[in-house]
């Protein structure tokens, strides 16, 4: 597979991990076989997508290999059997699986979507084990973590002996998603917390001394211009663990947003329990915690020098991040893969 064709299909989104990873794509030689159209009408887009799908069978050729973002609705499975019928290869990168986020699949059907697929890239050594102990067979690369692209340069954070630690946390601000974040207030004594997003209640945020609502802002002002020095990683109702469905599917997921954090330079506090725990402390860009009680210990016996190692290392992971070195890492063991295949 030395020459084999790299496709992929362009299709417009709100999902800025899919988009980012079109942009790499289109950087590295891969080939747009989607018929776009320019048009807000959900009319136009749905003919467009549909078009693009049934153009599997004229652009894709035997030995061409199809990269598809996963979930791609209802259309996946027919885009892996088209292109398997016109003698293509068909990698398949996961943003997110339908059994954990929605709910709107089972285990088993998630399984029998993805078996379409001749490798499968996922987010880490946990959802890759989990898809194992559930019977997935086919090929499978971890990805580590997702790249992320902005306009806005990160910069490391500064920090004094003098100074207060400001710990920033962006995501949505409602009691009802993140209950959290209404509970922790009096539990906060050596840093001061700075949130970004909307949704925020009022009336329960009223008296706040160590909590300062910072308004919603685009990912570049957060990655340009946010004040802190480490990115809070947390979702659900409690301080304890990461409680409820999102605290499950951060024992699999990547969450994108410890990208955000550590693109603009910032090392990152998360729960003990996420599947991206073992990575920031592989990688010293952090800290992990079980509990957001242990914030407080933990950040005042942090000294500067072991917090500028954190710094220097979430730079090198910034400088990555921007340039998609995770996922051209993991799409060429994927490719490696198919190619061991063919010559199997």
């Amino acid at each position: 597979m030395e020459d084999a064709v790299k496709l992929y299909l362009k299709i417009p989104s709100t999902n800025k991990a899919k988009d980012d990873m079109d942009i790499i794509m289109g950087q590295n030689g891969f080939h747009d076989i989607a018929w776009s159209i320019d048009s807000h009408n959900s009319v136009a887009r749905f003919i467009s997508k549909l078009v693009s799908v049934l153009l599997v069978l004229v652009r894709v050729k035997k030995g061409n290999v199809l990269l598809i973002q996963y979930p791609f609705k209802k259309y996946y499975s027919l885009i892996c059997r088209l292109a398997h019928f016109k003698g293509g290869k068909v990698v398949t990168l996961v943003h997110d699986l339908g059994c954990f986020r929605r709910k709107k699949l089972t285990i088993a059907q998630e399984l029998v979507r993805i078996n379409n697929t001749d490798v499968l890239i996922v987010h880490n050594e946990a959802m890759q084990q989990f898809l194992l102990s559930q019977g997935y067979r086919k090929p499978m690369v971890t990805l580590g973590i997702f790249d992320y692209l902005s306009s806005s340069p990160g910069r490391r954070p500064e920090k004094t002996a003098e100074e207060e630690w400001k710990v920033v946390y962006a995501g949505g601000l409602s009691h009802r998603k993140n209950s959290f974040l209404y509970e922790l207030d009096d539990k906060i004594h050596n840093w001061h917390f700075h949130i970004y997003g909307g949704g925020l209640d009022e009336d329960k945020a009223q008296g706040w001394k160590n909590i300062t609502p910072m308004g919603l802002v685009t990912p570049d002002y957060l990655i340009g211009n946010s004040v802190g020095h480490f990115g809070l990683v947390w979702d659900g109702s409690s301080i304890d663990e990461c409680a409820g469905d999102w605290g499950e599917y951060l024992k699999v997921n990547n969450p994108h947003k410890t990208s955000c954090y550590l693109r603009s330079g910032k090392p990152v506090i998360m729960w003990n329990q996420s599947a991206l725990a073992p990575f920031v402390e592989r990688e010293g860009i952090g800290f992990t915690v079980s509990s957001l009680r242990d914030i407080d210990d933990k950040i005042k016996d942090i000294t500067l020098d072991e917090y500028q190692s954190m710094c220097r290392n979430a730079e090198v992971m910034s400088k990555r991040l921007a340039e998609g070195y995770y996922f051209k890492k993991a799409f060429a063991k994927a490719y490696e893969l198919l190619d061991i295949a063919r010559r199997g």
